[in-house]
This record gives structure tokens, sequence and C-alpha cells, in this order.
């Protein structure tokens, strides 16, 4: 017998599939958040709240490094950051904050040309570099300039190029600390410890496209960046940070700029916290000394608890997918 089509109170277009899909995700997060995801670190207990006093006297004068710092997240913990008292500079394409004494430096953060520049002339006396740039794939495959699928050179492969260029000076430079002097910091917003592992074979969607099968990608790429990096550069503590839903833009790429967007960000902003909230939540978690000593051992979820990396992620699949990475960059840089 003939099955019926299942019916939808939307109706059947790409974009009622997806304005249902993302209708039932943000409902869904009454119960469940995918921010509060992983497996929880046995042992190490991450502070939840720290009094701003304590707080300021630990980001004051430091020097922090946001790249996607214009907008959403990064934004917001940036300014948090700088209110606290440490000098920030951000890394975008838009500065919102003239005059807030915040220092921007505008980029292309779509370009791996550029993001290498980046690492080259940013200094490396840095002591806090947070990540947050980042998309969702589009529903139709983009490519850059440089010939890459927007979403992996947005999402992950900017911060490989930036990494290899600036994470070698950073840790020259940290290894003439004082004794007791915590490592330089290097914190990378995904969605680690959610056990993606990525198709090695098919990073760029170039066989089989599909939004979220290259997205998933760029999650098993940042996550293999951050147990890659604490090997690579042990003079630096590196850990992955997911922040769940939050309203900001990232999903203006898949869902444009329209009504459907805003609908979208309308639901997940009525139960999930603001940019504000979360960069208040989470920072004292990201500055806390218990994390000195689990470099590439952790990441940090939306709660904030630190949780075990992806066990899909074993180091050869890191391996594989870090080298396949580093292709893709250098056939960008060649261009």
């Amino acid at each position: 017998p003939q099955v019926p089509a299942r019916r939808t109170f939307l109706g059947t277009s790409p974009t009622s599939v997806r304005l249902q899909y993302f209708v039932v995700m943000a409902s869904a997060q009454k119960i469940k958040n995918p921010g509060t995801s992983g497996i929880p670190h046995p042992t190490l207990k991450l502070p939840l709240k720290t009094p701003s006093s304590d707080l300021g006297s630990a980001v004051k004068g430091k020097k922090v490094v946001v790249v996607g710092g214009t907008n959403g997240l990064g934004r917001a913990i940036a300014k948090l950051f700088h209110t606290l008292g440490a000098q920030v500079t951000v890394v975008g394409r838009t500065f919102l904050d003239e005059g807030s004494g915040i220092t921007f430096i505008k980029a292309d953060l779509s370009s791996i040309k550029e993001a290498a520049r980046l690492g080259r002339e940013l200094p490396a006396d840095i002591d806090v570099l947070l990540f947050t740039t980042g998309i969702i794939a589009a529903s139709k495959r983009e490519v850059t300039a440089e010939g890459l699928e927007r979403d992996m050179a947005v999402s992950y492969l900017n911060r490989l190029a930036l990494l290899r260029e600036l994470a070698p000076r950073m840790s020259k430079h940290a290894a003439g600390r004082a004794p007791g002097t915590p490592r330089p910091r290097v914190l990378i917003m995904a969605y680690p410890g959610a056990g993606n592992a990525g198709d090695v074979d098919d990073l760029m969607g170039e066989k089989k496209y599909g939004s979220w099968a290259v997205h998933l990608n760029t999650v098993a790429g940042n996550e293999s960046l951050v147990l890659d990096s604490a090997q690579r550069y042990p003079e630096l503590a590196v850990y992955g940070i997911n922040p769940g839903l939050v309203r900001t833009g990232i999903r203006s790429n898949l869902l444009g700029q329209g009504v459907l967007s805003c609908i979208i960000e309308n639901l997940i902003g009525a139960f999930n916290p603001t940019p504000d909230q979360y960069a208040a939540k989470v920072l004292p978690a990201l500055l806390s000394p218990a994390l000195e000593e689990y470099s590439g051992q952790v990441h940090i979820n939306a709660k904030p608890q630190a949780i075990l990396p992806s066990q899909v992620l074993t180091p050869e699949r890191v391996k594989a997918i870090i080298e396949k990475s580093e292709g893709f960059v250098a056939q960008a840089l060649a261009k």
C-alpha cells in the first residue's frame, strides 16, 4: 500500500522544513541544551561563580585577543574582559564599539592568507587567545575566493592557519615566564566533546554536500585542533568551548537575514541565555587556575563544566584530520 506523505504544519518547502526543525530544536532546549552535553570530568570542578573583585584582579592588565570579537559571543566576552581591566584586541570585519578602548583589527576571516598574515602580525605576549568566529554552512555549497568550502574556512581553517604562525611565537615568549606564572590560554569555541568524528575523506563536502554534515566536519576539525595544539605547543594551555544555543547571528548564513532568521533567533533567545549572560557565566571557568594542568584533556561546556574529549577522536584520527586540513591550508596559501 502507498504510504501517505508526512504532513507538516508549515508546508514542505525547504524553508518551511528548516523552520519546523528549528522550532522543535529551540523548544526542546527547555529540556536539554546541546551545550550541556559531554561526559563530565570525574574530578575537575570549575567555578560556577567568582566574586567580581577576584575576577577583576585575575583579569586586570591581561592581553586578550578575540578572533571574531566584533559580534555575538565574541563581542560579549571581549567587552566583559575590557570592563574587568584587560587590554583587549578584537579581530573581525565590522567594529561596533568605537570609543570603547578596545583595539580593532579589520580582517576577512574567510581568507586563509589573511589569517596567516594575522598570525604573523599579532603580538607574541598574548595571555588569552580566543577564537569565536563561525557560521553554519549554507543549504547550497559556497566556496571562498581561495577555493575552500566557506563554513570550513570561516569556522575552522582560518584558526589553524593563524595558530600555525602565532603559536610558535607565543610558545617562545611563554618559555621565559617566571615560575608559577600560568601558561597563555588558547580557547577554541565550537562544539567539542559531543562525539563528532568528521568525514576525513570529504571534509569539504566535495563528494556529497550537506549543510549539517559539513558543519559537523568543522566541529571535528576544531576539536582536533585543540587536541593537536595541546601536544604540539606544550608551553600553551589549550581548551575547547561549547557554548550551546545562544541568540547570535551564527545561523544567518543558513537561514538568511529575513523573517525566518528573526523567528528562529527569537525562539532560541526565549529559552537560552543572551550573549552577555553567557559571557558572565563562563568567564570565571575560562580563567580558573584549576584548568592549568588539563591542557587538551578537557573542554568547557555551557554549564560551565569540564567535559572529556570525544572518544572517537583517537590520536590517529586527529592526525588524519589535521594533516588533511593542513593540505587545504597550503592549497589556499599557494593561490
